[in-house]
């Protein structure tokens, strides 16, 4: 049997999309309303909402907040090469040009659950990739800090 993780909870969200047009997937208007009640359709960026969702069904610390870096104080840091999937959130800078270190929370940022590394990039499980759930690379260098939730 194999164990239960916020990883592996996540993966069965794969796939899950935002829908064209004036419809919204109504599953993600649930994890946008989780913790904000003003989004009116899944155009909203999810990324962190989505793991917010994944986090309260397992009764994990949660950010509640659509804030992808909020993620940054919540749980226990982690050095990327102690990281691994099943516990750890990812939180990455996002955006051309410079963009502020993790000691700046209201800034652009993507946040999503480490599903491994290839080479000099992280995969990261996430929401509002390609505007659904998706296994994506990005590269190290994104990266302004890792989170282990239990």
């Amino acid at each position: 049997m194999t164990p239960i993780t916020a990883h592996g909870i996540a993966r069965r969200f794969l796939g899950v999309e935002e829908v064209e047009g004036q419809v919204s997937n109504p599953l993600i208007l649930a994890m946008l309303r989780l913790d904000a009640d003003w989004p009116r359709d899944d155009a909203t960026p999810w990324c962190s909402a989505f793991v917010n969702f994944v986090a309260w069904l397992l009764d994990l610390p949660r950010s509640k907040s659509l804030r992808a870096r909020s993620w940054l104080p919540i749980g226990t840091p982690v050095a990327i090469e102690e990281a691994a999937p099943g516990w750890d959130v990812v939180v990455l800078k996002r955006g051309a040009g410079h963009q502020p270190g993790p000691e700046v929370l209201d800034a652009p940022g993507h946040v999503g659950f480490l599903a491994g590394s290839a080479g000099l990039d992280v995969l990261v499980l996430g929401g509002n990739q390609g505007d659904a759930v998706t296994v994506e690379r990005f590269p190290r260098s994104q990266v302004l800090g890792i989170r282990r939730l239990a």
